[in-house]
């Protein structure tokens, strides 16, 4: 560690003016934090990123969704910030001028065997306060022609927006109010100090009250740099995305989901019309031999060690391995992949779609194999940090911003 300290030294910038908070991470977790700190609750802060762009990651590579908060336990973290969070996103959106668009969602049971999930599904969607209702097949494609069901969920307050863009608007008002925006800064080290806490990076060390860590894809990692031991470890999952072709948008007019799997940790793939007009299909689920990796040929031994010496990682496997050798065929097959989206739309053909890019969901992992189901916060002196903030966070990230700046707050009285 120190080492890092004396390198970053001698490059002449320590003399980085103290902040009240430096915030690790420049996806829309950090920038929104940031910002309820920066512009609402009037503190220094300094945002560490270590590419050259923000939301270059997770944030970068969602589907843009903005979440009802249907899917989600009654009264957890999840629920609440994502039912709040809607609110609060298309809020900003419309006083910042981004442009999004709230045309609801279909979570369609496509056999008479799924209805008993449906009907689960929407009373915790009443439950979580989240407007929807239960339609007839009729009703659905009034909706969606091209959809097969035989019933369907209608949630009123689901829609797109581009999470770049709000991104963008955040980092711009931060710099507005005086927030110091270091991009190209991977924390190398991180220590303890007489006034608060240290952050070497390759340009200098920067100095702060309090440590927030939004890290995503490598909050573990920050937090053990910081000095804690979490628990969690933070196991990449690569989700691959179609797009269909532009004659074979219209069979797609908004956001079609299937009736989630219980015994499954993930959504499923399901189709969304996004904000420029195109339409995504996806995403899978698979390993990612790398924790940035969007493609099969991204590998690093490191990350691979970290996530095979890791034991909760071979109870999870042993646990879904027929599911993950079906998630990897087809990311493997075109054809696999357009067979899953045909169950939705069975118009849809392999011909009708093209790969569109990935996204890596940072998703935290407990020793026995368990994903984390909400969102993981942990305290420590001098320290906040973020430790499983996959979906919905995105739409979540303002009440999340809240919640972490009142633990902030609390620390710098």
């Amino acid at each position: 560690m120190k080492r890092w300290f004396r390198a970053a030294r001698r490059l002449g910038c320590a003399a980085v003016r103290e902040s009240d908070v430096v915030v690790v991470g420049g996806g829309i977790v950090g920038l929104a934090t940031a910002h309820e700190l920066a512009v609402n609750r009037g503190r220094s802060v300094t945002v560490l990123e270590k590419e050259t762009t923000w939301a270059a990651h997770q944030t970068g590579h969602n589907s843009g969704v903005i979440h009802a908060g249907l899917y989600y336990k009654p009264g957890s973290l999840k629920a609440r910030m994502c039912v709040a969070g809607n609110a609060s996103m298309v809020r900003f959106a419309r006083e910042q001028g981004i442009r999004h668009e709230i045309g609801g969602k279909l979570v369609v049971a496509i056999t008479t065997d799924e209805v008993p999930r449906l009907q689960v599904l929407a009373e915790r969607a009443r439950a979580n306060g989240v407007p929807a209702r239960m339609i007839s097949a009729g009703e659905a494609r009034e909706f969606e022609p091209e959809v097969a069901c035989v019933k369907a969920l209608r949630v009123e307050s689901t829609g797109i927006i581009d999470y770049g863009q709000v991104c963008q608007v955040l980092a711009d008002r931060l710099v507005d109010h005086g927030a110091q925006l270091r991009g190209a800064s991977p924390a190398l080290a991180i220590r303890e100090s007489s006034s608060g806490i240290e952050v070497a990076t390759p340009t200098g060390v920067v100095r702060a009250k309090v440590l927030v860590n939004c890290a995503g894809l490598h909050a573990d990692r920050v937090a053990r740099l910081a000095g804690r031991r979490p628990d969690a470890r933070i196991v990449p999952f690569r989700g691959e995305y179609y797009e269909l072709r532009p004659e074979a948008r219209g069979l797609v007019r908004g956001l079609v989901y299937p009736v989630p799997d219980p015994a499954l940790p993930f959504l499923g793939v399901h189709l969304t019309r996004m904000i420029d007009g195109s339409v995504h299909a996806g995403p899978n689920a698979v390993l990612a031999l790398r924790r940035e990796g969007y493609r099969w040929r991204d590998v690093s031994l490191t990350d691979i060690l970290d996530t095979a010496t890791f034991p909760g990682t071979w109870k999870l496997a042993r646990k879904y391995a027929r599911t993950g050798v079906d998630e990897v065929l087809r990311s493997l097959s075109r054809a696999r992949f357009a067979a899953s989206l045909a169950r939705l739309a069975p118009r849809i053909r392999p011909d009708d779609i093209v790969r569109a890019g990935a996204g890596v969901r940072a998703q935290a992992m407990l020793p026995d194999g368990s994903l984390v189901d909400d969102f993981l916060f942990e305290l420590a002196p001098r320290q906040v940090h973020v430790l499983n903030a996959p979906s919905p966070a995105a739409t979540s990230s303002l009440q999340i911003a809240e919640h972490v700046a009142d633990k902030v707050v609390d620390q710098l009285l």
